[in-house]
């Protein structure tokens, strides 16, 4: 293994979002069809999170996911996401459960704390009970970023966060039948 790097396996790495996070090879996503998804949305700066939500619910639906079996919960803001998260995970229904807030920085360092608590409590649920939880939180430095991140020119990060929990919910469900 170079520069930590597996053999055989080429990985591109991006320091910021600067290419269109909703363009991605569909044929390397593995069917949701049969699977079932929990999605908790903030509703604080519901102009990004709902555009967010609307967009991994789209491409949720696209890769077989019945709508019928996409749960939508919302609460009050980002730093609430990692409770209603449990509360869905609790329940034993879904295979994967997707977080969507958005968190700009203010003034003050509020923003530090929102970030790292929700960050921290999406690690702690996935590895507490060993289901996927995605982390389709945009953290920003003003609106306009959020705005280019939720269907603006960057793309719409639900669409990545949706991709994402079908792919972890396919790799969990194959590494179980090992």
């Amino acid at each position: 293994m170079k520069n930590g790097t597996t053999p055989g396996i080429f990985f591109r790495v991006s320091i910021m979002a600067t290419r269109n996070l909703s363009d991605y090879d569909a044929n390397r996503v593995p069917s949701g069809e049969g699977m079932k998804f929990g999605m908790v949305v903030a509703e604080w700066n519901w102009e990004i999170t709902g555009a967010m939500a609307q967009g991994a619910l789209d491409t949720l639906i696209k890769h077989g996911v019945r709508k019928e079996h996409i749960e939508i919960e919302t609460v009050p803001g980002s730093f609430e996401l990692t409770m209603g998260g449990q509360l869905m995970i609790e329940t034993g229904r879904f295979d994967a459960i997707i977080l969507i807030g958005c968190v700009i920085q203010g003034e003050t360092r509020h923003f530090d704390f929102i970030c790292q608590g929700v960050t921290q409590g999406a690690v702690d649920l996935t590895l507490k009970y060993n289901i996927p939880v995605i982390y389709g939180v945009l953290t920003t430095e003003n609106q306009q970023q959020a705005l280019d991140r939720a269907g603006g020119k960057h793309g719409n990060k639900g669409d990545e966060a949706a991709v994402t929990a079908i792919k972890m919910a396919d790799s969990v469900r194959r590494l179980r039948r090992l």
